[in-house]
């Protein structure tokens, strides 16, 4: 990374001094006796303000060159070196068409489930910096939304990009742990964590939850399970023949499956009934796979100020050659 500084930037405020210091030159007024007028009547009072000034200006133009020298402008050259390596996660998401329920709220209004959680994983993952993190998205299938990266904006797009149905509208629970544990088993990091969210229970998918379970233990892999949903019935927003009503279905996930995997894998298992509980699950998890990252930051400094010196030098003796020639000032 470059960078630009001043090594002693408080000099730079004896430049607030100038304007004074102009105005109090182009007041100050020179008497001479002449014995006629005449000849200087010939004289363009135009040009010779204009060649008046010239030495003026090239003065405070050095001057101004000077300070910004004597601060010791520098270009900086940053470099981030990382020592050890942080977790590596995978993000499964839910996005059936029960991820529609109207059971949460944000900012006093009713919003999908879906909505409540793109906007907390987001928040998940801005305080995740030094970690590769990747998403898996299910429904009646899994599939990949976005792989490991540690580039946060590209895995912030792909989580936007999320809707209802996208994977179709049954629940593979069992798919998405084994999509998931693919994308990690190869990698070489301090911890290997798939963060899993659902609103149901695995009716979908070759391979059960339990099995998908068992082939992520066995590559060290530690699986958290979080429950999303109120306890009760949820109300979903439909459409009939009278236009968009809302209904009523009892919320049923399946804990006590997402439970076992979560203790399978030595993680933990979360139910998140309303927006703060689901905000205090991903902070806990957060502090549960905390990275331990050590880096070197190497900074390189490159001094600029005879960029400056040297222009101020030369307008200054080019001033004081102006002054004492053919643009010199009678006393």
């Amino acid at each position: 990374m470059t960078f630009f500084r001043f090594e002693d930037p408080w000099l730079l405020l004896i430049l607030l001094s100038l304007p004074i210091l102009i105005l109090r030159e182009r007041t100050i007024a020179s008497v001479i006796n002449y014995s006629s007028l005449a000849s200087l009547k010939a004289v363009s009072q135009h040009h010779s303000k204009i060649k008046a000034m010239v030495p003026i200006v090239l003065r405070f133009i050095a001057i101004t060159l000077f300070i910004i020298a004597f601060a010791r402008p520098q270009e900086g050259h940053k470099r981030t070196e990382i020592l050890s390596q942080g977790v590596d996660i995978v993000l499964a998401i839910d996005t059936s068409g029960s991820m529609q329920a109207l059971d949460f709220k944000k900012n006093e209004t009713q919003v999908t489930r879906l909505s409540v959680v793109k906007d907390v994983v987001a928040e998940f993952v801005k305080n995740r910096e030094m970690d590769r993190i990747g998403m898996v998205v299910f429904g009646a299938n899994a599939f990949t939304q976005c792989p490991l990266t540690l580039d946060q904006n590209i895995l912030l797009s792909f989580l936007d990009k999320l809707k209802i149905g996208m994977a179709g509208d049954a629940t593979a629970i069992g798919s998405a742990i084994g999509i998931s544990a693919r994308r990690l088993k190869d990698l070489k990091s301090k911890s290997k964590v798939i963060i899993l969210l659902t609103d149901g229970r695995n009716n979908s998918g070759a391979i059960s939850p339990l099995q998908a379970a068992e082939i992520a233990k066995s590559l060290g892999i530690k699986v958290y399970t979080i429950g999303v949903g109120k306890r009760g019935k949820a109300p979903f927003l439909v459409d009939s023949i009278f236009g968009k009503r809302l209904i009523y279905q009892n919320v049923d996930i399946d804990e006590e499956v997402l439970n076992k995997i979560s203790k399978m894998t030595d993680a933990k298992y979360f139910r998140a009934t309303d927006l703060k509980s689901l905000k205090d699950i991903y902070k806990q998890i957060d502090l549960l796979e905390k990275s331990e990252v050590k880096s070197i930051d190497h900074s390189e400094h490159k001094e600029l100020f005879h960029y400056f010196l040297i222009p101020g030098l030369i307008l200054l003796l080019t001033e004081i050659v102006f002054s004492n020639s053919f643009l010199r000032r009678l006393p």
